[in-house]
């Protein structure tokens, strides 16, 4: 039988599920957080209600009283029921996520699947979806926002990244690393400070500096628009330290 088009804002369903915290029925534990002053726990949920013949039954996938599909996915670990998004249960993750399965790996030290294409091709950070986004402080292990891996490792929402984007905040909050290809900005700074000469008592002024990228520690010429590190090319650095001033050629 066709699952119909019954459900919530999050999920695609035709029953409620009976929160074992409360036995309050909600279409799903999203609906039911926002409600309650506690949460659901997923896996312990054991009973639904057909949103159809209205029976209350063991959780499954179709309903054992009128017969019609609770939900075209339907994972009995998690008790998640939805449309069908060619969603896979990932055991060590401990969740379901979106597929399909053999577009994904999951990576043993960041403890999360990952685009294919990512396999061998991305910075490790141990267990790294366990920790809040950076940006909105929440979750993003169980989050139904996908993750975006940046270059240094470390992980944002994709709505997140995007924001940054928009706002050309080009950083990692956490480490500062450049989170995307900086290499066609770099050349336009490179263009702009040729044409900007610093004033003649600043010509011969130089400053240590870190790099953001690479982390180099470096001396390089002072210029009031950026310092650019002189291992990798970056304009990503900061500061360490005043001016120092080297005495004129004679």
């Amino acid at each position: 039988m066709a699952v119909s088009s019954f459900g919530c804002e999050h999920y695609k369903r035709n029953c409620l599920l009976k929160a074992p915290c409360c036995s309050k029925l909600y279409v799903c534990r999203l609906c039911h957080d926002a409600k309650e002053q506690h949460v659901m726990n997923r896996f312990k949920v054991k009973d639904v209600q057909c949103a159809s013949c209205l029976r209350t039954q063991k959780a499954q996938q179709t309903c054992e009283s009128c017969g019609i599909v609770f939900g075209e996915y339907y994972c009995n670990i998690c008790h998640l029921y939805d449309a069908d998004k060619q969603q896979y249960h990932c055991d060590p993750c401990g969740i379901c996520r979106i597929g399909p399965k053999e577009k994904y790996f999951h990576c043993v030290k960041c403890n999360l699947c990952l685009a294919i294409d990512l396999e061998g091709n991305h910075k490790c950070v141990e267990n790294v979806s366990r920790q809040n986004c950076p940006v909105c402080m929440e979750d993003i292990h169980t989050s139904r926002i996908g993750a975006q891996v940046l270059s240094c490792g470390h992980l944002l929402h994709k709505t997140c990244y995007e924001d940054l984007a928009k706002y050309k905040e080009y950083r990692c909050p956490l480490c500062k690393h450049s989170a995307w290809n900086m290499e066609n900005c770099w050349e336009e700074m490179d263009k702009e400070i040729s044409q900007t000469p610093m004033p003649s008592e600043f010509q011969n002024a130089t400053v240590q500096i870190l790099c953001n990228d690479c982390q180099t520690h470096c001396t390089v010429i002072f210029h009031v628009l950026g310092l650019k590190c002189s291992n990798c090319g970056s304009y990503n650095t900061a500061q360490n330290g005043g001016l120092s001033f080297q005495p004129s050629q004679t």
